[in-house]
């Protein structure tokens, strides 16, 4: 991480050096205030912009214009207190088709950073990565890759992870080939007011704990909401993540993830997908039209080395949320399994295991739905499966209440 941002700062210096230092401020930017630096759109955007975020000072606001700039390098941040702020998210438009090497469009690295009212488009890699921000905030952004998706458009949109106290709000991705809006590894979480289609996942919280996931929409990708857990990473243990008041619909795209991602094996139709992770309450969404299953609930099914890891979904509630159409057609692995109980699946589906190598316990699957939305345990009962022992069910399991966790309050959160 620090090797990056000092050779992006050695890169910036050179290209400096090359040119001579101008005194007129129109080559570079110019102080509105000690707090408020605007960027010239005039000479080298890209250097000008490079070196604001390089010089700037805890406190600093940098403002950037409205136009479409072309990068070819990607931009980097690691100081306190720094806002980023653009004219708009349709107005200021930071592209990177012509991006030499396949990092981030930007990457910030230090805690305290608003970025706000700007898009960057087509990177190599992901849009915007933060590693190690707390009290970031994503606001009225768009990361786009403008050709649709392909796998090879960047993994990620806006990528927070290793992080506290994260806020994402008003934010639109499109095309990331891994997930459009992704938090990995962090705690204090709020994702709301978003939308998200045309990528592999929608939104993605992945071994985090205490996230609120609301009043988003994510459409049009294969899979829509996932919460996963996933070994071998530094911190394990997802739990604790409230999704509610969110539009699920329609997210049936093909996935187009590259081979051996872990979100390749998202069946395209899934609405929402929980995966390995605990204490998950899913209530007061709408899931409408998605192919293979609105809601999937599912033990991770790859060999475990991790000894601190465990690969069973556990007190996951599922509650008064509104159903229409889907499971109709479904992808993937879904798809010889739909086979096998007439074609087709109804809303709520989980595998049904409940036992992994060393693992063996009740997941405590709350589904406290009406009796009339369906729900099938696929039976596959342990991992490694035997086909001999597989044996759907539709009868809802037995379950243990669980308290809802508390809403997640962030102190960077006026609102």
């Amino acid at each position: 991480m620090r090797f990056f941002v000092f050779s992006t700062f050695c890169i910036g210096f050179a290209a400096l050096a090359a040119c001579g230092k101008s005194d007129d401020p129109k080559t570079m930017h110019s102080a509105q205030a000690d707090s408020d630096i605007e960027i010239s759109a005039d000479g080298d955007f890209a250097t000008n912009l490079q070196t604001a975020l390089i010089e700037a000072q805890p406190g600093t606001t940098i403002r950037i214009p409205e136009g479409v700039f072309s990068l070819e390098t990607g931009l980097s941040l690691d100081v306190d207190k720094v806002s980023l702020v653009g004219a708009g998210q349709d107005k200021t438009i930071l592209d990177f088709k012509n991006q030499a090497g396949a990092g981030e469009g930007l990457l910030v690295t230090a805690d305290d950073v608003i970025l706000t009212d700007f898009a960057i488009h087509n990177t190599k890699g992901d849009g915007i990565k933060s590693k190690g921000a707390d009290r970031i905030i994503y606001r009225y952004l768009t990361v786009e890759w403008t050709d649709g998706p392909d796998e090879k458009n960047g993994a990620y949109g806006v990528y927070p992870v290793e992080s506290d106290d994260v806020l994402i709000e008003n934010v639109t991705v499109r095309g990331a080939s891994d997930a459009g809006i992704y938090v990995g590894q962090s705690n204090n979480i709020i994702v709301r007011n978003s939308v998200a289609e045309y990528n592999v996942a929608g939104i993605e919280i992945e071994n985090s704990t205490a996230a609120d996931v609301y009043g988003n929409v994510a459409r049009h990708n294969a899979g829509g909401i996932l919460v996963f857990d996933l070994p071998d990473l530094p911190k394990v243990g997802g739990h604790s993540t409230r999704i509610y008041d969110n539009q699920i619909v329609t997210n049936n795209t093909r996935n187009f993830a590259p081979a051996g991602n872990i979100v390749a094996g998202v069946p395209s139709g899934t609405g929402l997908m929980v995966m390995a992770n605990s204490n998950v309450h899913v209530f007061e969404n709408t899931f409408t039209d998605n192919r293979s299953a609105h809601v999937l609930l599912v033990a991770y099914p790859e060999e475990i080395k991790d000894d601190r890891y465990n690969p069973l979904p556990r007190d996951i509630v599922v509650r008064d949320n509104s159903y229409s159409g889907g499971g109709h057609n479904p992808q993937g692995i879904l798809q010889p399994l739909a086979m096998a109980v007439g074609g087709t699946l109804p809303p709520i589906v989980t595998d049904g295991v409940t036992s992994w190598t060393t693992h063996s316990e009740k997941p405590n699957l709350v589904i406290a739905e009406e009796e009339s939305i369906g729900y099938l345990d696929l039976g596959i009962g342990r991992y490694p499966v035997d086909p001999m022992q597989v044996a759907p069910s539709t009868t809802r399991p037995k379950s243990d209440p669980v308290d809802e966790p508390a809403p997640v309050v962030l102190p960077q959160d006026k609102k």
